[in-house]
C-alpha cells in the first residue's frame, strides 16, 4: 500500500529522483574510498616517515571529502524539496477527493479523521519519502560496498561482518514487527483526540450552558491518556533499538581490535589495513543503523498510507454523469416523481413515494413534524444525496443526468444551519457570485433584511466574519445566508427552515421583500412555523416520509388532519406564551 501510494505520486518528480540517485551514488562511492586512503596514509606515509606521501594522499582525501560533503548536502536538499512537493500534491488530491464526496461519505468517515488523514497521515508518508530518497541508494551500496572493501583489506576478519550484520538485522526486525499494531492504534488515537477537541471547540456554548466543562475535560483526558499510553508503548519499543544496536556496534569494534591486533602481531596484516577494516565495519553497521531508522518509520507510514488510500479509493455515491443534459435557460420546474430515499444501513426509508410539482413563480412549502423527512427532501435536489428510487426532475431532466456544475449553478440553497466562512461580509456574499458589485451586494442585503446591521458595522461590507459566523447572531447569520443566495439569482431557491431564527415581524418583512425578486423562480420553503408558509401557493404536508396533504392553507385546514393538528398545536403554544 505504501509503495503503491509513493510510486503513483512520485511520477512528476522523476527528474529530481534521478538527480538524487546520481548524487547519492557519488556521495557513497567517495565515502567508501576514504577509509582505503586513510589506511594508505598510515601504512605508506606514517609507517615509512614519508611526508610527501602523507601530503599527497591527504590532499586527495580533502578533495574526496569535499565532493562527499557537496553531494550529501545536495541530496538532502533535493530529497526535502521532492518529498515536500509530493506531500503537497497528495494533500491537494485528498482535499479534492473529499470536496467531491456526498454527505453520505463525509458522514461515514467523519470530519476529524478526514482532517487527520490529510495532515498527520500525509506528514508520516512525507517523512518516509524524505528518508527514503536520502538513503535509498547509499544504504545498500554502503553495505555491499563496505563488505567488498572490508574483504579486500583482510579476509581473515570477514567472519565478524558475517556475525554482526545478520545479528543486527534480526534484532531490528523483531522490534519493528511488534511496533506495527501500535502504530495503527496511535493513528486511531489521533483521530479520537481530534474528534473530541473539535466537538468541544464547536460546542463550547453548549458545554458552558450545561456546566459540563469537567465532564468534557475528563473525556479529553481519557482520549489524551490513551494516545499518550500508545505513544509511550511505541517509545518503549523504540528505546530498545539503539542500546541493542550500540551493543552490537561496540562489541564488533572490540572484536575487530582484539582479533585484528593478533593478526597484526602475527604479520598477517598491517596497521593501516586494520584501521581501514575497522572503518569499513563501522560504515556497514552505520548503514544498518540508518536502515533501522527507516524500518521503524515504515510501519507507521504504511498505516497512514492505508488510511490515505482508503479516502482516495472511495468514490462518491453522487457521481458525475457521462452524458450530461443541459438545463434549459430561464425558469425551471422542479418535480418529485415517485421518490424514495433511505440512508445506508437504515431499516426504514426516510421518504416514500413522494410525488409533487413545484412550478416557477410559485412558492411550495414543506411542513411536517420533526423527523418527517423535510430536510432530506431538500438535500435530494442539489444531489447532496441521490434518491433510492424514483427521480427528482429539474427542467424536465432527472438531476442525475445533469452536470453537477450546471445543476449547482441554478440552485440557491439556504441550509437549516447556515455556515459563514472566515473573511468579510462581502467575501461571504460573493460565494454566490464572485463578480457581484457592491451595489448588488447591498441590494441582496436589503431584501434579506440585513442591510441595517451591516451598515451599523464600522467596516460595512468589509466587516470581518469569523469562521462559522460566530461573531454574529443566529438571525443575522440566517439573513446573510439568504443574501448570499440572492446574489446568485438562481432559478430554484431552497429555504431549509431558513427563517427559524427570525422574529415574526422580520420574517414577514423578508418574505414580502422576496416576492418581487423571486417572482420567476421556483421556491421551496421548509418551515416549522405555520405563519411562515401560510401564504404559500402550495403546501406539502409530510408525515413519516409520506405526503399526507397538498394544497393551500384553507383547504388543508379542512381536508388534512395532520396539518390541522400542527396549526392547532402552534396556536395553543402562542396562546400559552401570550
Amino acid at each position: 500500500m505504501l509503495w503503491r501510494l509513493i510510486r503513483s505520486h512520485l511520477g512528476p518528480y522523476g527528474g529530481a529522483v534521478a538527480v538524487i540517485v546520481l548524487l547519492q551514488f557519488v556521495a557513497t562511492i567517495t565515502a567508501l574510498y576514504l577509509p582505503s586512503l586513510n589506511g594508505q596514509v598510515i601504512d605508506d606515509g606514517v609507517a615509512q616517515g614519508d611526508t610527501a606521501q602523507i601530503l599527497r594522499l591527504g590532499a586527495i582525501m580533502l578533495v574526496v571529502s569535499l565532493i562527499n560533503i557537496i553531494a550529501t548536502v545536495a541530496v538532502a536538499r533535493h530529497a526535502s524539496a521532492t518529498s515536500a512537493g509530493m506531500a503537497r500534491d497528495l494533500r491537494r488530491e485528498v482535499f479534492t477527493r473529499v470536496g467531491g464526496f456526498s454527505a453520505q461519505e463525509v458522514t461515514r468517515f467523519g470530519a476529524p479523521t478526514l482532517i487527520s488523514r490529510n495532515t498527520n497521515d500525509v506528514q508520516q508518508v512525507q517523512l518516509v519519502v524524505n528518508m527514503g530518497l536520502m538513503f535509498m541508494v547509499s544504504i545498500p551500496i554502503m553495505m555491499i560496498g563496505g563488505i567488498v572493501m572490508a574483504l579486500r583489506e583482510d579476509v581473515g576478519l570477514s567472519w565478524l561482518v558475517a556475525v554482526a550484520v545478520p545479528l543486527l538485522g534480526v534484532i531490528v526486525g523483531a522490534i519493528v514487527v511488534r511496533m506495527l499494531p501500535w502504530f495503527r492504534r496511535m493513528q486511531e488515537s489521533v483521530d479520537t483526540v481530534n474528534r473530541i477537541l473539535r466537538e468541544q471547540i464547536t460546542g463550547i456554548r453548549v458545554v458552558r450552558a450545561f456546566v459540563r466543562e469537567d465532564v468534557e475535560a475528563e473525556r479529553f483526558d481519557v482520549a489524551n491518556t490513551t494516545y499518550t499510553e500508545t505513544a509511550v508503548a511505541v517509545g518503549r519499543l523504540f528505546s530498545r533499538v539503539f542500546p541493542l544496536v550500540m551493543f552490537v556496534f561496540n562489541a564488533a569494534s572490540v572484536a575487530v581490535w582484539w582479533f585484528g591486533a593478533q593478526r597484526v602481531e602475527a604479520g598477517a596484516m598491517e596497521v593501516g589495513e586494520l584501521t581501514a577494516f575497522m572503518q569499513y565495519l563501522m560504515q556497514i553497521l552505520m548503514s544498518v543503523m540508518f536502515g533501522t531508522m527507516m524500518s521503524m518509520m515504515i510501519p507507521r507510514a504504511a498505516v497512514s498510507a492505508g488510511r490515505i488510500t482508503e479516502v482516495l479509493d472511495t468514490a462518491s455515491s453522487v457521481s458525475e454523469t457521462l452524458d450530461p443534459r443541459p438545463l434549459p435557460d430561464g425558469p425551471l420546474t422542479l418535480a418529485f416523481d415517485g421518490v424514495d430515499f433511505a440512508y445506508p444501513g437504515a431499516e426504514q426509508p426516510v421518504l416514500c413515494a413522494l410525488r409533487f410539482v413545484a412550478e416557477p413563480g410559485r412558492t411550495t412549502a414543506i411542513i411536517g413534524s420533526t423527523g418527517s423527512g423535510k430536510s432530506t427532501l431538500v438535500n435530494l435536489v442539489p444531489r447532496l444525496y441521490d434518491v433510492t428510487a424514483g427521480a427528482v426532475r429539474l427542467g424536465g431532466h432527472d438531476v442525475r443526468q445533469v452536470a453537477l456544475a450546471d445543476l449547482w449553478s441554478r440552485i440557491g440553497l439556504i441550509p437549516q444551519k447556515p455556515f459563514l466562512f472566515s473573511g468579510t461580509v462581502a467575501s461571504n456574499l460573493r460565494y454566490g457570485d464572485p463578480d457581484a458589485t457592491d451595489e448588488q451586494l447591498w441590494q441582496a442585503l436589503r431584501v434579506a433584511q440585513a442591510e441595517d446591521f451591516v451598515r451599523a458595522m464600522p467596516e460595512g461590507l468589509a466587516a470581518p466574519i469569523s469562521q462559522g459566523g460566530t461573531n454574529v447572531s443566529g438571525g443575522q447569520r440566517q439573513r446573510l445566508a439568504i443574501a448570499r443566495a440572492l446574489v446568485r439569482r438562481p432559478a430554484v431557491y431552497l429555504f431549509d427552515d431558513a427563517f427559524s431564527a427570525l422574529d415574526v415581524a422580520t420574517d414577514a418583512r423578508l418574505r414580502a421583500a422576496l416576492g418581487p425578486v423571486t417572482r420567476d423562480a421556483t421556491i421551496i420553503v421548509v418551515a416549522q412555523r405555520v405563519s411562515t408558509i401560510i401564504d404559500a401557493d402550495q403546501i406539502i404536508v409530510l408525515e413519516d416520509g409520506r405526503v399526507v396533504g397538498a394544497g393551500r392553507h384553507p383547504d388543508l385546514l379542512e381536508n388534512c388532519p395532520t396539518y390541522a393538528q400542527i396549526v392547532a398545536s402552534q396556536a395553543l403554544s402562542e396562546a400559552s406564551a401570550a
